[in-house]
C-alpha cells in the first residue's frame, strides 16, 4: 500500500511513520505539510491511502479532497483529535477515522480494513469516467471513449471522440490509475489507449511511430519501451 501522509505538525507526520513502519506491505510515498502542499502531493504522487489531519492553517482536509486532481484513486483517513468531524469524513468516503493519539492496535485495525477494502477493488484496477469541470458545468467522460491522453503543465488533455477535454492533474496520476491492460504511457507527455491504435511503424534510435485510428501520429520514446507491435 502506498502510503502519503498530510499533517501541519512535524511531530504527527513522524508518528505515523513509526506506526507504519513494522508493516512491510506500507511503503510512505510522500508527506505534505499543510493544504497546499497535499493537493500538490495528491497529484504528483499516486497513493492508496492519505491520512489526512482535518484542521490545518491554510485550509482543512476537506477542502483538499474538494481541490485535490481528478481522478482521486486513493482514499482518505482521517487523523484528527477531535470526534465532532466524524459523520462529514464518513460523508466523502473516507476509509476511517482515527482520533489522536493514534496507537499501534488501533493503526493495525485500519490497515487490515483497508488491506481488504483494496483487495476488494484490485480486479477493477482502471477509472471508468473521468470527471470534467468548467466554469458553468460539470460531465464525466468514459474512459473507453478516450484515444489518447497528453500532458499540458498543470493539467491533462483528453482526446475522445473528436473532442478534447481539460482536466487538472498530472499524466502520472492518470497513468497510474488507469487499466495498464488498455492504457499505455508511451512518452513524457502521452498515454495512448492500445485499442485506438492503428499501427507501429518503425522510427530512428528504436523509437516507434504510433499512428492512431483519429489520424494522429506519436512517438513511442525509448524510456517507455521497447514499443513493440
Amino acid at each position: 500500500m502506498r502510503v502519503l501522509l498530510v499533517d501541519d505538525e512535524p511531530p504527527a507526520r513522524r508518528k505515523l511513520r513509526r506506526l507504519l513502519a513494522p508493516h512491510s506491505d506500507v511503503e510512505v510515498v510522500g508527506e505534505a505539510g499543510s493544504g497546499e502542499e497535499a493537493v500538490r502531493a495528491i497529484g504528483e504522487t499516486p497513493a492508496d491511502l492519505v491520512f489526512l489531519d482535518i484542521q490545518m492553517p491554510d485550509m482543512d482536509g476537506f477542502e483538499v479532497l474538494r481541490r485535490a486532481p481528478s481522478p482521486a484513486r486513493f482514499r482518505p483517513v482521517f487523523v484528527t483529535a477531535h470526534d465532532a468531524f466524524a459523520v462529514r469524513a464518513f460523508e466523502v468516503n473516507a476509509l476511517d477515522y482515527l482520533l489522536k493519539p493514534v496507537d499501534a492496535r488501533r493503526m493495525e485495525v485500519l490497515l487490515d480494513r483497508a488491506r481488504a477494502a483494496l483487495g476488494e477493488h484490485a480486479p477493477d484496477r482502471g477509472l471508468s469516467r473521468i470527471l470534467v469541470t468548467e466554469k458553468e458545468r460539470a460531465y464525466f467522460v468514459a474512459v473507453e471513449s478516450i484515444a489518447w491522453m497528453e500532458s499540458a503543465r498543470n493539467y491533462v488533455v483528453l482526446h475522445a471522440g473528436g473532442a478534447e477535454h481539460l482536466v487538472r492533474g498530472t499524466l502520472d496520476a492518470f497513468a497510474a490509475a488507469l487499466d495498464p491492460a488498455k492504457f499505455v504511457r508511451i512518452s513524457r507527455s502521452h498515454v495512448v489507449n492500445l485499442d485506438a491504435v492503428k499501427e507501429l511503424m518503425t522510427w530512428t534510435h528504436g523509437e516507434r511511430q504510433v499512428v492512431m485510428n483519429d489520424g494522429v501520429t506519436l512517438t513511442w520514446t525509448r524510456r517507455y519501451g521497447p514499443a513493440r507491435p
